[in-house]
């Protein structure tokens, strides 16, 4: 994950010295001449200067490999499966929807509409309460949904890696609206009695990119603490609880996200050290264009309607500032994975369209945005599951194959839209289809509100043995046929 910056400056003027006294010394000689009689006949004072700074070098260098920060490896990671139980059909949400009070005939019709075309299935899940008629929210409920989805996700996680609790040294968890006190992370602490210092975080308000974010910053953690203690464990929890979040007003852009979202959850094992690891971390890359307009700060917002009722309200921009978010983040990535002569393209058509722009011409006649060959870089994409549109969107701007999104879109179809855990569900996908090779390279995409974009990239270091539990009993059904290219969804 490269060296420490100020590793590389103290090592880069130590070398710069070196040769600038090289530099000095072979122009005052008469060259050519044999290389023993050149040093010899350097001045005394060159040859102490060259003692002093051979010795530096050395310490440069070592002190340049004993300060890079240490590679984070992926132990293995567990996805939460749903209880049959909580299975909602199509047909069994619409008709849910005409018995619900406080909806009338224009949002049903709409609600129907978007369900049909929202890229679900018949066996996603929503938790008990929402079953219910009407809705039954309480904060005891949203409790027990957050804990059925996290114990289940982590105890299936220490079953696969054999892992003891009191091993696991740094605990972060997100989940976007549920923010309860004593917090999920305490939740977890308690539940496992792990140890009274372990270093432990709660995001919340991040929405469906906190995945990947929380896994950059676990590695940051094991990264500040492996000198001290050696190898370090980090556990990585999303989920998201939608009893605390269904909203119950009118206004479409913020019934969205009840069509969307369901039950969902994954757990992931990092550590510093490499035995028994199956992913090495290569780079993790998050941009964030909420400064850049109000338009991206806005498009996921938590509020309430005219009529008091909170909710999300996903604004009808959503697409273009996701499209603006990825291709900031493809700039900032892309040098990091990229082979050279992708790079090199690419930083010939930035000077070319930087050159027409000062030109009195329309240079979207002459220039089209370049887009670098992923393919080329990457076997696998995990692009969150924000929607058929999202997930469209994603595939037109990388250029993508239909292959290349499949387990986005089954996964969306399976599980729905699962937030912040969805791209845990498709690397699942992918190994359980038996299309991962060890050495292959996979991207993660994740967006979330502020807005943001957040990159990790994965190098497989040993395909999983079994299929994960998620995905086990079912992944000789999918690809799903006419489902493998859901519909867009309709805009609101």
């Amino acid at each position: 994950m490269g060296f420490s910056p100020h590793a590389k400056h103290f090592l880069g003027i130590v070398i710069l010295l070196l040769a600038c006294t090289i530099v000095h010394n072979a122009t005052e000689l008469s060259l050519p001449m044999p290389l023993l009689r050149w040093f010899h006949d350097f001045p005394y004072t060159h040859h102490l200067l060259l003692m002093g700074l051979l010795p530096a070098t050395v310490a440069a260098i070592f002190l340049t490999m004993k300060l890079r920060p240490c590679t984070a490896y992926l132990i293995d990671y567990a996805c939460f499966k749903g209880s049959t139980n909580c299975r909602v059909p199509i047909s069994t949400f619409i008709e849910h929807m005409h018995l619900t009070p406080f909806l009338d005939g224009r949002s049903i019709k709409f609600m129907t509409r978007l369900l049909e075309r929202s890229g679900i299935g018949n066996e996603s899940n929503l938790p008990p309460t929402i079953h219910y008629i009407p809705v039954y929210r309480s904060l005891m409920e949203a409790r027990a949904e957050a804990e059925l989805v996290v114990f289940s996700a982590i105890d299936d996680l220490f079953a696969k890696t054999g892992a003891a609790p009191d091993a696991v040294s740094i605990l972060v968890v997100n989940c976007s609206v549920f923010a309860p006190v004593p917090s999920i992370s305490d939740m977890i602490v308690s539940r496992y009695k792990l140890h009274h210092d372990i270093r432990c975080l709660n995001l919340s308000g991040m929405g469906c990119s906190a995945g990947v974010t929380a896994v950059g910053l676990a590695t940051r953690l094991l990264q500040a603490t492996r000198r001290q203690h050696g190898a370090q464990f980090a556990m990585v929890v999303s989920t998201e609880t939608l009893t605390s979040n269904f909203y119950e007003g009118k206004e479409r852009p913020m019934q969205l996200s009840n069509m969307l979202f369901r039950v969902g959850g994954a757990a992931a094992l990092l550590s510093t050290s490499k035995e028994k690891a199956r992913f090495r971390l290569r780079h993790f890359v998050r941009t964030i264009t909420g400064a850049a307009s109000d338009a991206a700060y806005k498009c996921i917002f938590q509020e309430e309607d005219a009529e008091g009722h909170l909710g999300m309200n996903l604004s009808k921009d959503l697409p273009a500032v996701a499209a603006d978010a990825l291709k900031a983040n493809i700039t900032a990535i892309g040098p990091l994975i990229l082979p050279l002569a992708e790079q090199l393209l690419f930083a010939l058509h930035a000077a070319a369209s930087f050159v027409w722009s000062k030109l009195p011409i329309d240079t979207k006649r002459v220039f089209s945005p370049y887009v670098p060959d992923f393919r080329k870089a990457f076997d696998h994409f995990c692009i969150h599951t924000g929607g058929p549109t999202a997930i469209d969107g994603v595939q037109r701007i990388l250029e993508l194959s239909d292959e290349h999104v499949e387990p986005a879109r089954m996964t969306l179809y399976r599980f729905g839209n699962t937030s912040s855990s969805s791209v845990w569900y498709e690397l699942a996908y992918v190994e359980a289809k038996g299309r991962m090779s060890k050495a292959d390279r996979v991207w993660m995409i994740g967006f979330g509100s502020g807005f943001e974009c957040v990159s990790a990239v994965w190098e497989c270091i040993r395909p999983a043995d079994d299929p994960d539990k998620a995905w086990a009993e079912c992944i000789h059904r999918y690809p799903a046929g006419e489902h493998s290219r859901a519909p867009e969804i309709i805009e609101c």
